[in-house]
């Protein structure tokens, strides 16, 4: 679905460039767009190698696995259907951590491996679980300690201060996580009284 909105997207602008006249501009922006982002990718190897890098570190020395054990109490609660040795929870804390430093290309794998996990939890029915909803919600609101990558988005484009976003990131993200969380459970308890009547 989503390729084919895309695909529509794209063939709109198009004509509408077509029939304005605006074609050489859309040319323009196209390669002038593709070019920037060739040197972003390359721009963003680094700090993304950097950090990744840190990370296979951290999983080494057995720091990984002490915030694995500060953070699991934590996951109980968040997700209390998983068993706590059940690999899903190894893969939901490793997504976590993952993300709050804002690697999100490093956790998307683990989150998926997580949500095949769960699946199998879930006995492979085709209506998501709640603990799936769950790390959903958490994903996409993405509490974020350290956001590495707008950090090297905003080296490339030369801000004076570039981890100036990293205040406010933490604030943003630990509003939309509560938030996740707090809509998460209102509508999970809201369908179990539904189920009790």
């Amino acid at each position: 679905m989503i390729n084919i909105i895309w695909v529509a997207l794209f063939l709109i602008g198009m004509g509408y460039a077509a029939v304005n006249g605006t074609m050489d501009d859309v040319n323009k922006a196209l390669f002038t767009s593709a070019s920037d982002a060739v040197q972003i990718c390359f721009g963003l190897i680094s700090v993304l190698i950097f950090w990744l890098g840190l990370m296979k570190i951290a999983e080494k020395s057995g720091l990984l696995d002490k915030l694995s054990h500060l953070f699991k109490p934590v996951m109980k609660k968040i997700f209390p259907e998983v068993p706590p040795d059940h690999p899903a929870m190894g893969y939901i804390l490793s997504n976590t951590i993952a993300n709050m430093f804002g690697l999100g290309n490093a956790a998307t794998p683990m989150g998926i491996k997580a949500m095949e996990e769960l699946k199998q939890l879930n006995r492979g029915k085709k209506t998501p679980s709640r603990s799936m909803i769950t790390l959903l919600a958490l994903n996409t609101s993405g509490l974020t300690l350290i956001p590495t990558t707008v950090i090297a988005i905003r080296m490339k484009y030369g801000a004076e201060v570039p981890t100036d976003i990293v205040g406010p990131t933490l604030i943003a993200t630990c509003c939309t996580t509560a938030a996740a969380l707090c809509i998460d459970r209102y509508f999970y308890h809201r369908r179990k009284r539904k189920g009790r009547k």
